[in-house]
């Protein structure tokens, strides 16, 4: 009721308007919507050439891979308010997917990693894999807060350190730099397991786990006084400081329930894709920060909504799929992600001088 009393407010304001006014504000409207009307044409055009791409199993997978890609852009969305970002969300998740699946393989599996240590229960390695994911995000928000350091050069040289960690724990045991599968199947009911389906098409598990964390999140970006002191720092850090916010266990929050998503995303990677290594992880941030940028997250900061990450994610989603069934070549399909994070931002920039 709410919006539509807004919308409707907003409609008669932009009938009292002059024509020239008028013009401004449709070509304002246009070039900040254009994105969207591209990539929702993109979809479009993609389903009427493969119209498989439009079929229930189709958007059930599409949906699956948006909700396993929407914890980590989630977390990385809190950075992009503070003004920065996290280049080291990626290995974060490949660190945390080798220690579940390591941990969470099968007992008497032939090529166990740790062929001595029972099958940990599945909710104790979540946890751990939890507080690994947030101990990384608390040194980064901390070297970032404390040292006055950009998270650009932090979240860099994190994403080495954690990258080298995982490469050494891929050696322990009877590993040897192996990937690491055979997962019990608790572990696989837990993430891949399914209470619903869609015709013959069954919705996983970790669906649900990501709408649930959509939804917390939600509650603690708009309800609690640590989203709204998120949101002041991003506008204006000594505006925020002046207020009577503590700017430096902020930013340290922000980063560290950064680094618990990563966790959590990196304990479904483990499960949805079986086998994990090195490579496990690579360039999720890339994924993430589009999808952040698309979804209308600022880079100039304290702007953002969790609607936004989540349409972000699913149309970029859409696209990615969408060049798959039309069997664009995998290399080109990076220069596209590309070209999309840099129109989104160039958009965004031109919304923050038209403000100014």
């Amino acid at each position: 009721m709410k919006l539509f009393a807004n919308y409707m407010q907003r409609a008669r304001d932009f009938r009292a308007l002059d024509r020239r006014e008028k013009g401004r504000r449709l070509r304002e409207i246009a070039i900040n919507y254009s994105l969207y009307a591209l990539l929702l044409l993109a979809v479009i055009v993609i389903g009427i050439r493969s119209p498989r791409f439009l079929s229930v199993p189709s958007l059930i997978n599409i949906l699956s891979l948006s909700a396993a890609g929407l914890p980590i852009a989630l977390g990385i969305a809190g950075c992009i308010i503070l003004t920065g970002t996290d280049l080291s969300a990626g290995r974060i998740v490949g660190l945390t997917a080798c220690v579940a699946a390591a941990l969470l393989q099968a007992f008497g599996y032939p090529n166990k990693m740790f062929p001595r240590l029972a099958t940990l229960p599945v909710w104790a390695v979540l946890l751990l894999v939890m507080a690994i994911g947030g101990a990384v995000g608390l040194i980064n928000g901390f070297c970032t807060a404390r040292f006055h350091l950009h998270p650009f050069i932090v979240t860099l040289a994190t994403q080495l350190i954690v990258y080298g960690v995982l490469l050494m724990f891929l050696m322990l045991g009877n590993n040897n730099g192996q990937a690491i599968s055979g997962l019990d199947e608790r572990f696989h009911r837990f993430i891949n397991g399914s209470i619903l389906s869609v015709g013959q098409t069954p919705i996983p598990n970790f669906v649900w786990y990501a709408l649930g964390i959509t939804v917390v999140m939600w509650f603690i970006w708009n309800k609690t006084a640590f989203g709204k002191n998120m949101f002041a720092v991003g506008s204006n850090q000594e505006a925020a400081k002046v207020s009577g916010v503590n700017v430096t266990a902020t930013v340290i929050l922000v980063f560290t329930l950064a680094g618990v998503l990563y966790g959590v995303t990196g304990f479904i990677e483990a499960a949805r894709i079986s086998s994990n290594n090195a490579a496990t992880g690579a360039n999720y941030e890339l994924d993430a920060i589009a999808a952040c940028v698309i979804g209308g997250v600022s880079f100039v900061g304290g702007i953002g909504k969790i609607r936004g990450v989540i349409l972000g994610v699913v149309l970029l989603r859409l696209i990615f799929v969408g060049l798959t069934f039309l069997s664009i070549d995998a290399n080109l399909q990076y220069i596209i992600k590309g070209l999309i994070i840099l129109v989104a931002c160039a958009i965004d920039m031109r919304k923050y001088l038209v403000r100014k």
